[in-house]
Protein backbone atom coordinates (compact mmCIF):
# COMPACT_ATOMS: atom_id res chain seq x y z
CA UNK A 1 0.00 0.00 0.00
CA UNK A 2 3.31 2.37 0.64
CA UNK A 3 6.53 2.70 0.36
CA UNK A 4 9.45 4.44 1.68
CA UNK A 5 10.32 7.98 -0.24
CA UNK A 6 12.93 9.17 2.42
CA UNK A 7 14.78 5.93 4.27
CA UNK A 8 14.72 7.19 8.18
CA UNK A 9 16.60 7.57 10.02
CA UNK A 10 19.22 9.02 7.71
CA UNK A 11 22.22 10.52 8.41
CA UNK A 12 22.15 14.05 9.25
CA UNK A 13 18.28 13.94 8.08
CA UNK A 14 15.79 16.03 9.55
CA UNK A 15 12.54 13.57 10.45
CA UNK A 16 10.16 15.67 9.38
CA UNK A 17 11.04 14.92 6.18
CA UNK A 18 10.61 11.30 6.23
CA UNK A 19 7.51 10.26 4.12
CA UNK A 20 6.18 6.92 2.66
CA UNK A 21 4.36 7.30 -0.85
CA UNK A 22 0.61 5.72 -1.37
CA UNK A 23 -0.04 4.38 -4.72
CA UNK A 24 -2.23 6.67 -6.62
CA UNK A 25 -3.43 4.71 -9.76
CA UNK A 26 -6.22 6.84 -11.69
CA UNK A 27 -8.45 7.85 -8.23
CA UNK A 28 -8.84 11.32 -7.63
CA UNK A 29 -5.60 12.21 -5.15
CA UNK A 30 -6.83 16.33 -4.27
CA UNK A 31 -7.82 16.38 -0.59
CA UNK A 32 -11.66 16.79 0.25
CA UNK A 33 -12.85 20.46 1.08
CA UNK A 34 -13.42 20.95 5.53
CA UNK A 35 -16.49 19.82 7.18
CA UNK A 36 -18.50 21.80 9.34
CA UNK A 37 -16.10 22.04 12.49
CA UNK A 38 -17.24 20.27 15.64
CA UNK A 39 -18.49 22.46 18.67
CA UNK A 40 -17.16 19.83 20.98
CA UNK A 41 -13.97 18.32 19.90
CA UNK A 42 -12.79 15.04 19.27
CA UNK A 43 -9.52 12.96 18.42
CA UNK A 44 -8.24 10.48 15.91
CA UNK A 45 -7.81 7.60 17.49
CA UNK A 46 -5.57 5.84 14.80
CA UNK A 47 -3.69 7.40 11.58
CA UNK A 48 -0.60 7.15 9.61
CA UNK A 49 0.63 10.33 8.83
CA UNK A 50 4.09 9.69 7.18
CA UNK A 51 2.35 8.14 4.41
CA UNK A 52 1.85 11.11 1.81
CA UNK A 53 -1.02 10.75 -0.46
CA UNK A 54 -1.29 12.93 -3.70
CA UNK A 55 0.14 16.02 -2.88
CA UNK A 56 0.60 15.16 0.28
CA UNK A 57 -0.02 17.38 3.81
CA UNK A 58 3.19 18.18 6.33
CA UNK A 59 2.69 17.22 9.69
CA UNK A 60 2.22 20.62 10.88
CA UNK A 61 -0.14 20.66 8.24
CA UNK A 62 -2.16 17.94 9.28
CA UNK A 63 -2.79 19.30 12.72
CA UNK A 64 -3.37 22.56 11.86
CA UNK A 65 -6.39 21.28 9.45
CA UNK A 66 -7.52 19.35 12.75
CA UNK A 67 -7.58 21.85 14.72
CA UNK A 68 -9.55 24.30 12.62
CA UNK A 69 -12.18 21.33 12.24
CA UNK A 70 -11.97 20.37 16.46
CA UNK A 71 -9.90 17.14 15.88
CA UNK A 72 -7.27 18.29 18.68
CA UNK A 73 -5.56 15.25 18.91
CA UNK A 74 -3.95 12.41 17.01
CA UNK A 75 -2.58 9.00 17.62
CA UNK A 76 0.17 8.12 15.09
CA UNK A 77 0.76 4.52 14.59
CA UNK A 78 3.56 2.53 13.43
CA UNK A 79 4.15 -0.72 11.71
CA UNK A 80 7.77 -1.21 11.32
CA UNK A 81 11.11 -0.03 12.83
CA UNK A 82 11.74 2.96 10.52
CA UNK A 83 7.12 4.10 10.82
CA UNK A 84 7.89 3.62 14.59
CA UNK A 85 10.72 5.61 15.50
CA UNK A 86 9.13 8.20 13.61
CA UNK A 87 5.92 7.73 14.99
CA UNK A 88 8.04 8.56 18.29
CA UNK A 89 9.62 11.33 17.21
CA UNK A 90 6.16 13.12 15.93
CA UNK A 91 4.80 12.47 19.57
CA UNK A 92 7.99 13.99 21.29
CA UNK A 93 7.98 16.92 19.06
CA UNK A 94 4.15 17.80 19.08
CA UNK A 95 1.66 18.09 21.89
CA UNK A 96 -1.07 17.02 19.95
CA UNK A 97 0.33 13.60 18.90
CA UNK A 98 0.64 10.36 20.78
CA UNK A 99 2.31 7.40 19.51
CA UNK A 100 1.54 3.55 18.98
CA UNK A 101 4.85 1.64 17.84
CA UNK A 102 4.63 -2.39 16.84
CA UNK A 103 5.66 -4.38 13.95
CA UNK A 104 2.83 -4.52 11.64
CA UNK A 105 1.75 -8.30 11.63
CA UNK A 106 2.23 -8.31 7.59
CA UNK A 107 6.01 -6.88 8.53
CA UNK A 108 6.45 -9.65 10.98
CA UNK A 109 6.86 -12.51 7.96
CA UNK A 110 9.46 -10.66 6.33
CA UNK A 111 11.30 -10.27 9.45
CA UNK A 112 11.38 -13.62 10.57
CA UNK A 113 12.68 -14.55 7.36
CA UNK A 114 15.63 -11.97 7.78
CA UNK A 115 16.37 -13.18 11.03
CA UNK A 116 15.26 -9.90 12.22
CA UNK A 117 12.31 -10.41 14.60
CA UNK A 118 13.84 -10.49 17.60
CA UNK A 119 15.61 -7.54 16.80
CA UNK A 120 12.58 -5.40 15.85
CA UNK A 121 10.57 -6.56 18.68
CA UNK A 122 13.86 -4.80 20.88
CA UNK A 123 13.47 -1.72 19.08
CA UNK A 124 9.41 -1.56 19.63
CA UNK A 125 10.54 -2.57 23.41
CA UNK A 126 13.41 0.42 23.61
CA UNK A 127 10.88 2.72 21.99
CA UNK A 128 7.83 1.74 24.42
CA UNK A 129 9.44 3.35 27.16
CA UNK A 130 9.34 7.01 25.97
CA UNK A 131 6.67 9.12 27.70
CA UNK A 132 4.53 9.76 24.56
CA UNK A 133 4.41 6.14 23.28
CA UNK A 134 0.90 5.69 24.97
CA UNK A 135 -0.15 2.16 23.11
CA UNK A 136 1.71 -0.90 21.32
CA UNK A 137 0.39 -0.62 17.86
CA UNK A 138 -0.49 -1.87 15.64
CA UNK A 139 -0.15 -5.56 15.97
CA UNK A 140 -2.27 -8.45 15.80
CA UNK A 141 -3.16 -10.80 12.79
CA UNK A 142 -4.05 -10.91 9.25
CA UNK A 143 -5.05 -13.94 7.22
CA UNK A 144 -6.10 -11.84 4.05
CA UNK A 145 -2.31 -10.47 2.79
CA UNK A 146 -0.45 -13.21 4.50
CA UNK A 147 0.00 -16.89 3.60
CA UNK A 148 -0.13 -19.78 5.61
CA UNK A 149 3.43 -20.11 5.70
CA UNK A 150 3.63 -16.13 7.25
CA UNK A 151 1.41 -17.07 9.95
CA UNK A 152 3.68 -18.58 13.06
CA UNK A 153 5.71 -15.42 12.71
CA UNK A 154 2.94 -13.42 13.13
CA UNK A 155 1.29 -15.31 15.73
CA UNK A 156 4.99 -14.95 17.78
CA UNK A 157 4.72 -11.08 17.04
CA UNK A 158 1.05 -10.63 18.29
CA UNK A 159 1.91 -12.96 21.44
CA UNK A 160 5.63 -10.99 21.53
CA UNK A 161 4.20 -7.07 21.37
CA UNK A 162 0.79 -8.20 24.46
CA UNK A 163 3.50 -8.84 26.67
CA UNK A 164 5.14 -5.43 25.67
CA UNK A 165 1.72 -3.87 26.23
CA UNK A 166 1.38 -5.50 29.65
CA UNK A 167 5.21 -4.81 30.75
CA UNK A 168 4.78 -1.39 29.82
CA UNK A 169 1.28 -0.29 31.08
CA UNK A 170 0.44 0.23 27.70
CA UNK A 171 -2.84 0.44 25.25
CA UNK A 172 -2.75 -2.04 22.52
CA UNK A 173 -4.51 -1.51 18.98
CA UNK A 174 -4.99 -4.38 16.96
CA UNK A 175 -4.88 -4.94 13.40
CA UNK A 176 -7.60 -7.69 12.36
CA UNK A 177 -7.78 -8.84 9.25
CA UNK A 178 -10.06 -11.88 8.26
CA UNK A 179 -8.54 -13.41 11.79
CA UNK A 180 -11.27 -12.53 13.90
CA UNK A 181 -11.65 -16.22 15.59
CA UNK A 182 -7.60 -16.37 15.82
CA UNK A 183 -7.47 -12.75 17.64
CA UNK A 184 -9.95 -13.33 20.04
CA UNK A 185 -8.48 -17.17 20.80
CA UNK A 186 -5.19 -15.14 21.11
CA UNK A 187 -6.33 -12.59 23.71
CA UNK A 188 -8.54 -15.21 25.90
CA UNK A 189 -5.56 -17.96 25.94
CA UNK A 190 -2.48 -14.95 27.06
CA UNK A 191 -4.92 -12.55 28.72
CA UNK A 192 -5.45 -9.18 26.80
CA UNK A 193 -3.81 -5.70 28.18
CA UNK A 194 -6.14 -3.67 30.17
CA UNK A 195 -7.13 -1.66 27.40
CA UNK A 196 -7.29 -3.25 23.96
CA UNK A 197 -8.34 -1.63 21.50
CA UNK A 198 -9.93 -3.53 17.75
CA UNK A 199 -8.49 -0.25 15.06
CA UNK A 200 -10.75 -0.05 12.45
CA UNK A 201 -12.85 -2.72 13.50
CA UNK A 202 -14.01 -5.29 10.86
CA UNK A 203 -15.96 -7.48 12.56
CA UNK A 204 -19.85 -8.25 13.22
CA UNK A 205 -22.47 -7.45 15.88
CA UNK A 206 -21.41 -11.29 17.51
CA UNK A 207 -18.21 -9.96 17.67
CA UNK A 208 -18.63 -6.50 18.94
CA UNK A 209 -21.00 -8.35 21.94
CA UNK A 210 -17.93 -10.24 22.88
CA UNK A 211 -16.02 -6.99 22.60
CA UNK A 212 -18.08 -5.49 25.25
CA UNK A 213 -18.28 -8.25 27.65
CA UNK A 214 -14.38 -8.37 27.80
CA UNK A 215 -14.09 -4.86 27.56
CA UNK A 216 -12.38 -4.37 24.93
CA UNK A 217 -12.64 -1.07 22.38
CA UNK A 218 -13.70 -0.63 18.93
CA UNK A 219 -12.30 1.85 16.90
CA UNK A 220 -14.58 2.39 13.68
CA UNK A 221 -13.29 4.00 10.48
CA UNK A 222 -14.81 5.85 7.76
CA UNK A 223 -15.76 2.39 6.11
CA UNK A 224 -18.43 2.20 8.61
CA UNK A 225 -20.22 4.91 5.97
CA UNK A 226 -19.61 2.46 3.24
CA UNK A 227 -22.81 1.21 1.78
CA UNK A 228 -21.33 -2.66 1.93
CA UNK A 229 -20.38 -2.17 5.69
CA UNK A 230 -24.00 -3.03 7.71
CA UNK A 231 -21.75 -5.08 9.97
CA UNK A 232 -19.92 -2.35 11.24
CA UNK A 233 -23.18 -0.32 11.97
CA UNK A 234 -24.87 -3.72 13.63
CA UNK A 235 -21.37 -3.80 15.38
CA UNK A 236 -21.67 0.06 16.64
CA UNK A 237 -25.30 -0.31 17.56
CA UNK A 238 -24.88 -3.09 20.22
CA UNK A 239 -20.85 -2.00 21.11
CA UNK A 240 -21.56 0.20 25.20
CA UNK A 241 -20.68 3.63 24.47
CA UNK A 242 -17.80 3.57 26.66
CA UNK A 243 -15.99 1.71 24.40
CA UNK A 244 -16.64 3.65 21.27
CA UNK A 245 -13.39 5.29 19.44
CA UNK A 246 -12.97 6.66 15.77
CA UNK A 247 -10.49 7.17 13.69
CA UNK A 248 -9.29 7.81 9.91
CA UNK A 249 -6.50 5.32 9.14
CA UNK A 250 -5.08 8.01 7.35
CA UNK A 251 -4.72 8.10 4.45
CA UNK A 252 -6.94 5.34 3.64
CA UNK A 253 -10.48 4.67 4.46
CA UNK A 254 -12.13 8.20 3.60
CA UNK A 255 -15.88 7.89 4.66
CA UNK A 256 -18.44 8.58 1.87
CA UNK A 257 -18.87 11.16 0.24
CA UNK A 258 -15.40 11.40 -0.50
CA UNK A 259 -14.10 7.75 -0.96
CA UNK A 260 -10.92 6.82 -2.95
CA UNK A 261 -9.88 10.35 -1.61
CA UNK A 262 -7.01 10.94 -0.12
CA UNK A 263 -7.82 10.57 4.19
CA UNK A 264 -6.75 12.79 6.96
CA UNK A 265 -7.82 13.81 10.72
CA UNK A 266 -9.78 16.70 9.67
CA UNK A 267 -12.77 14.38 8.38
CA UNK A 268 -13.03 12.85 11.28
CA UNK A 269 -16.44 15.01 11.85
CA UNK A 270 -17.58 13.19 8.70
CA UNK A 271 -17.61 9.95 10.52
CA UNK A 272 -18.80 11.48 13.60
CA UNK A 273 -21.26 12.78 12.38
CA UNK A 274 -22.51 9.41 9.83
CA UNK A 275 -22.18 7.13 13.47
CA UNK A 276 -23.96 9.84 15.46
CA UNK A 277 -27.05 9.23 13.09
CA UNK A 278 -26.80 5.46 13.22
CA UNK A 279 -26.93 5.49 17.48
CA UNK A 280 -29.87 8.05 17.13
CA UNK A 281 -27.87 11.16 19.32
CA UNK A 282 -26.69 14.47 18.67
CA UNK A 283 -22.65 14.29 17.56
CA UNK A 284 -22.35 16.78 20.22
CA UNK A 285 -23.05 13.47 22.79
CA UNK A 286 -20.84 11.22 20.58
CA UNK A 287 -17.94 13.87 20.21
CA UNK A 288 -17.82 13.79 24.08
CA UNK A 289 -18.40 10.52 24.72
CA UNK A 290 -15.74 9.00 22.10
CA UNK A 291 -13.04 12.16 22.99
CA UNK A 292 -13.56 10.73 26.95
CA UNK A 293 -12.69 7.34 25.75
CA UNK A 294 -9.81 8.38 24.04
CA UNK A 295 -8.32 10.37 27.12
CA UNK A 296 -9.13 6.80 29.45
CA UNK A 297 -7.33 4.45 26.56
CA UNK A 298 -4.26 6.35 26.11
CA UNK A 299 -4.05 9.60 28.65
CA UNK A 300 -3.56 13.24 28.46
CA UNK A 301 -2.23 14.75 25.00
CA UNK A 302 -0.43 17.93 26.72
CA UNK A 303 1.70 17.31 29.31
Amino acid sequence: MSSPAVPYPAEGADPSQYVRTREQGTRDVSYPEAPEPLAVPAYDNHAHLEIEDGVGLSLDEQLSRADEVGVIGVVQAGGDIESSRWSAWAAASHPRVLAAVAIHPNEAPAYEAAGRLDEAIAVIDELAAQPRVRAIGETGLDFFRTDEDGIPAQLRSFEAHIALAKKHGLAMQIHDRDAHDAVLQTLERVGAPERTVFHCFSGDEAMARIAGERGYYLSFAGNVTFKNAQNLRDALAVIPRDRILVETDAPFLTPVPHRGRPNAPYLIPVTLRFMAEELGIGVDELSAQVAANTLEVYGPFED
